[in-house]
């Protein structure tokens, strides 16, 4: 054990955890969502839903992780012998390999955007003009698979470098990165004539959206945004040392996350209102809505670099933590080697990755369930993949860990315990299933 890496400071640990769940699930997924479900009363279930049944699943990944003290597939089978359970593991480390293929091409599309507003090249100002140069990106062949391998290649970079001194490192220095330009782009949001509209979009509830609907979609942007159901929380918790408080750490990764996912509405909401834009236009809003609503505020250009940094900061952390549970996985003890597991596992999900960056151009005419390539790999992912990863950890953590494991590995008040076993038992599997079924057959 003693040449296995180690977060080197609980801060490390939170933020690296936290730069895993605040990825395209905060900035780009939840503004979306929140526009298309009506706000503030999506905003409320949402925090609702991450605290009482996000949080829990969150804190047995934590649990399974750190007593495993070693990849998913290895924590599975030391806590579980004789038993099947191990394939958990390699159900993280086939769907964090699936969703890292195709997070890379988003990753891609903004290094492109970046690219273009440095060199100000993103001169135009209306809706329109951004829907074409969204489309012309998209349906480039080799600008989408040269810009996927590049987001790929940073992501490696990072992972090959190792726990303390390539995860944690790069989290300490992007994640206040990350709340600063934040601050500094609410501030100019906040400040546009009109703003006060999009404050009431997210504060004041509207009740008619009050219905079912709503309540599963922000149950799944809960789980989503949370990385829980894939082994990302599991691997990086097998780093912690066990002197930590295991419970402490996860309410601060659920609470920086709603944070983030608040302060992206404050970014966005207050500009596209005060501009005239509507908030429903789904996924297209960050790169399609938002430049358009740049260029048409004072030192507009210079917003819009900061802006598409910070989801570059943002998606990076998510994706240096499902390469690490592809690279953990891979590697298994042979911890000296690696630097060449990270750049081999790195070359495979690239390879993989291409037929969804093609998706949207020359493999467009290939559906799969009537789903683009790159539609289906999401699907499969955050509609089947990490409900069921959700619900087995949290079968595992209630069921097959006994009650006094659990409470001695939590080491938390008895009041506190008592609340998440019964969550983890019995709400959080129900939630889940019901988000399953949501997934698979309403969609």
């Amino acid at each position: 054990m003693s040449n296995r890496d180690q977060f080197a400071s609980k801060i490390g640990f939170i933020l690296a955890a936290a730069g895993s769940a605040i990825g395209l699930g905060a900035i780009w997924k939840f503004p979306y969502m929140a526009g298309t479900n009506g706000g503030s009363v999506f905003i409320l279930l949402f925090i609702l839903c991450t605290l009482v049944i996000g949080l829990p699943i969150l804190v047995a990944e934590f649990m399974i992780g750190r007593r495993g003290q070693s990849d998913a597939v290895t924590s599975f089978k030391k806590q579980a012998p004789g038993t099947r359970w191990y394939f958990t593991g390699w159900a993280g480390f086939i769907f964090s390999s699936i969703i890292l293929s195709f997070y890379s091409v988003v990753g891609g599309w903004i290094l492109s955007y970046i690219v273009r507003a440095v060199a100000f090249k993103l001169t135009g100002s209306s809706q329109d003009y951004y829907g074409e140069l969204f489309n012309s990106i998209t349906q480039n062949p080799w600008e989408v698979v040269i810009a996927q391998g590049a987001f790929l290649f940073l992501t490696v970079w990072i992972v090959q470098g190792g726990v303390k001194n390539g995860i944690e490192k790069a989290s300490k220095w992007m994640m206040p990165l990350l709340f600063v330009f934040f601050i500094v782009l609410v501030v100019r949001s906040l400040t546009l004539d009109g703003a006060m509209e999009g404050i009431k979009f997210m504060f004041v509830p509207d009740w008619s959206y009050l219905t079912g609907k709503t309540l599963l979609m922000a149950l799944g942007q809960a789980f989503f945004s949370l990385s829980v159901g894939v082994a990302a929380m599991m691997t990086y918790a097998s780093y912690l040392s066990k002197e930590e408080k295991i419970g402490s750490s996860a309410m601060n990764v659920a609470w920086l996350n709603i944070g983030i996912s608040l302060l992206a509405g404050l970014v966005i909401f207050p500009a596209v209102f005060a501009l005239g834009y509507s908030p429903d236009q789904g996924p297209g809003l960050v790169f399609i809505i938002l430049p358009a609503v740049f260029q048409q505020i004072p030192f507009g250009a210079l917003f819009m670099i900061i802006f598409f940094i910070l989801l570059l900061f943002a998606t990076v952390t998510s994706a240096i933590a499902m390469l690490e549970i592809v690279v953990a996985t891979a590697m298994g003890p042979k911890y000296d080697k690696r630097k060449q597991y990270s750049w081999l596992c790195g070359l495979g999900i690239f390879i993989i990755g291409i037929p969804s960056a093609l998706s949207f151009g020359v493999l467009s005419d290939i559906q799969i369930f009537n789903r683009s390539i790159f539609d289906f790999a999401d699907f499969l992912t955050n509609s089947i993949g990490m409900p069921i990863g959700a619900l087995l950890v949290a079968i595992f953590a209630g069921y097959k860990i006994s009650r006094a494991d659990a409470a001695s590995e939590l080491d938390t008040k008895s009041w506190i315990f008592t609340t998440w076993h019964i969550l983890v038992r019995f709400v959080a599997p129900i939630a889940i299933i019901i988000v399953f079924i949501q997934g698979i057959f309403f969609k």
